[in-house]
């Protein structure tokens, strides 16, 4: 599985199925030698290896197991631990039924390329047979079928957990699709909202303040004055709601990320006349991920028609392990990066603060390198 999110589900599958076959192996070793003890007899040392290793390795699979070479280490174990049983009850009914859990083990972890390793315990039942049982008994001893047990013990168990593993993944794709349908719904709503309410009121306050002068008689020249600084605020605040609303609609969670990508920067191309090339393979990061990194792609690309005078723009996005990587470089003026962004803020360069605060608003960090006549690279890393 390449999505790391997958393996995740992969991990945690494969976990809850050896937590539940160690503790069937621990019960059964535990109730044979709880049989044993009330009939009299001794309690073999096969099931007192068995129920031991049993507890052990149900502490590592809670604590330690997800990683690929903690599995092998699992498996490795598993396997000397059978050999010990196997010198120990010399092919007795405790060996074959080690031996079928080390083979459902190795389903769980491995799926079924763990076929040589079925084939070779196979093998090694019936060499076992072989020694227990005389020739003429071979084919009628149980020891024969539950030698043949083994392999099917593996199958099973890789069977079981590879549909247990895809009925998680489609829940989770079904839950994901959910969330994204509701974030989508949400972001219309909320457009909604404001364009009915905050956008209106905006534009009445601003028809209002033009016709104060007419309302006042003591001081018309006063109330031109104020009348026109109420209109200009009005204007700005109406034009800051309508950038609000067009970036609630940069991305739409239903659609592909890289297509949402990609159709922006057209359309900031053919606003601004400037080419801008999108390298970006196929992604699909979180709804808030997403979200966030479509409107600091927005922000970046204004901020280069605005200010950079740039002739050419390339936008590359990659994932790198667990994080994704937006950059956004031009070819433009460029700039002295102060040391610290907030001073920037302050000479009214409010786009580079605020995708500063969008990337760290989801964990990540933000980095922007300039200098005057070499351009301005904006990097956005942000965790998933």
């Amino acid at each position: 599985m390449s999505d790391p999110a997958d393996r995740d589900v992969e991990a945690t599958v494969a976990a809850v199925c050896l937590r539940v076959l160690l503790g069937v192996r621990l019960v059964l070793a535990v109730v044979a030698g709880g049989v044993g003890l009330i009939a009299g007899a001794e309690v073999p040392s096969a099931l007192v290896v068995a129920a031991l290793s049993s507890v052990a390795q149900l502490t590592f699979v809670t604590r330690w197991l997800p990683g690929t070479g903690r599995r092998a280490a699992f498996l490795a174990v598993d396997v000397a631990v059978l050999l010990g049983v196997l010198a120990l009850d010399r092919g007795g009914p405790a060996y074959f039924a080690y031996a079928a859990s080390c083979a459902a083990f190795a389903g769980v972890l491995l799926g079924f390329r763990a076929a040589p390793l079925w084939a070779a315990q196979l093998l090694q039942g019936y060499v076992v047979c072989t020694m227990a049982v005389p020739p003429s008994e071979l084919l009628t001893a149980p020891q024969s079928a539950m030698a043949t047990a083994v392999p099917l013990t593996g199958l099973v168990a890789a069977a079981a957990c590879r549909i247990r593993l895809r009925r998680r993944l489609r829940s989770a794709a079904e839950i994901d699709a959910v969330q994204r349908s509701a974030a989508a719904l949400e972001r219309a709503r909320l457009a909604r909202e404001l364009h009915d309410s905050v956008a209106k009121t905006v534009r009445g306050m601003s028809l209002a303040a033009l016709a104060l002068p007419r309302s006042v008689g003591g001081q018309p020249q006063l109330a031109r004055q104020l009348a026109d600084a109420i209109s200009a605020g009005a204007a700005a605040a109406e034009r800051e709601t309508r950038a609000l609303l067009s970036g609630l609609r940069l991305d739409a969670p239903d659609e592909d990320f890289r297509r949402t990508l990609e159709g922006l920067c057209r359309v900031w191309s053919a606003e601004s006349g400037i080419p801008a090339e999108l390298d970006m393979p196929p992604l699909d990061p979180p709804v808030p991920v997403r979200y966030e990194l479509a409107r600091i792609l927005h922000e970046s690309l204004t901020n280069v028609a605005r200010h950079a005078r740039a002739r050419r723009v390339l936008v590359l996005v990659r994932r790198q392990d667990r994080t994704l990587l937006l950059v956004v470089r031009d070819d433009g003026y460029g700039f002295a990066v102060p040391s610290d962004l907030a001073v920037l803020q302050a000479r009214n360069h409010h786009g580079i603060v605020g995708m500063g605060e969008r990337t760290r608003a989801i964990g990540g960090r933000f980095e922007v390198v300039s200098e005057p006549g070499r351009g301005t690279i904006v990097t956005a890393r942000v965790p998933l």
